[in-house]
């Protein structure tokens, strides 16, 4: 069974990519902008952009798992920012699902984001989409065109939803905090009472292989995660005993920290570490029997091993 996945030579894509070789089923053709070497030998490599036309490339391809797209970066919020995210996050996504089903590709798993509930609370997937800020409307918009297209057009659609993933070559906010908690420089978040849901790399990447063969993922939606949400001082005591350092931290009052991080234009980054973000994965369960093969200390060692 032949795979194309975009976005192959990212943080989920190469995960995704070594678990699919390693499966021994699969064949992979890896979408990418550049060629690395990173990508295991025997896979074999496409480059082109995703406003290109893909169906020639796409005959004979059972599975496409879309993975490419414009990320959530807190400090750009420019207008060429936002054209950017329209025409990555959601025409490029469209033109492939359309290519996709020109090409007769049986099965689309787009990957989408928590985020399409909004920036705080517990979600199933029942609940409302309530996306905040460029990045997440254009996750959003990017599932609805391509729910429109798999229902004109007979694809088989799949969108998965996880929160913020972690793992080897983990980058942004995840890295700053194994730095600072590698630094011994005291971190003021003990007073912190929040709870979020993470997905290791290689938990989700488990979970997209579970979605490409399932009868009973056609046309779901799904949210991921490593089934064990944690308070950011929970996270950062894992984590320095991961990394065999030193858990320091003292507390200050977290209205007190929002405050300074509104003032210092940081209020976003403030959310991620003082604000509670869960995704409920009874669904994944029940309607796929997936269970998380990692727990989150392995997933935090192999993400700390990695650095």
């Amino acid at each position: 069974m032949k795979v194309l996945v975009t976005g192959a030579n990212g943080f989920i894509g190469r995960a995704l990519v070594e678990r699919l070789v390693r499966d021994g089923r699969y064949t992979v053709l890896a979408a990418i902008r550049r060629d690395y070497e990173t990508l295991p030998a025997q896979v074999k490599r496409t480059a082109g952009d995703l406003d290109s036309d893909w169906t020639d490339r796409l005959r004979g391809v059972k599975f496409v798992v879309h993975l490419a797209g414009r990320a959530h970066v807190v400090h750009k919020a420019s207008p060429d920012s936002l054209d950017e995210y329209h025409r990555v996050n959601i025409t490029g996504t469209a033109h492939l699902a359309r290519s996709a089903a020109t090409a007769g590709v049986r099965r689309f798993v787009y990957i989408s984001s928590l985020k399409v509930h909004g920036e705080t609370g517990c979600f199933t997937e029942r609940d409302d989409p309530m996306p905040v800020g460029a990045y997440a409307k254009s996750k959003h918009e990017a599932e609805i065109a391509v729910r429109r297209i798999a229902s004109d057009e007979g694809l088989d659609v799949v969108i998965v939803r996880p929160p913020l993933v972690y793992g080897p070559g983990v980058q942004a906010n995840f890295k700053m905090l194994m730095r600072a908690i590698a630094s011994g420089v005291p971190l003021p978040l003990r007073a912190v009472r929040n709870r979020r849901s993470l997905v290791g790399v290689d938990n989700l990447a488990d979970f997209i292989m579970t979605c490409l063969p399932h009868p009973a993922a056609a046309n779901e939606t799904f949210l991921v995660a490593d089934g064990e949400d944690l308070s950011t001082p929970d996270l950062v005591r894992r984590l320095a005993r991961a990394m065999e350092r030193p858990a320091r931290m003292f507390s200050i009052p977290p209205a007190l920290l929002r405050g300074g991080a509104f003032l210092c234009g940081g209020r976003n980054r403030a959310g991620a570490l003082l604000d509670s973000l869960q995704a409920d994965i009874t669904k994944a369960r029940t309607h796929l029997s997936w269970s998380p093969p990692f727990a989150v200390d392995e997933g935090l060692r192999r993400a700390v091993l990695s650095q």
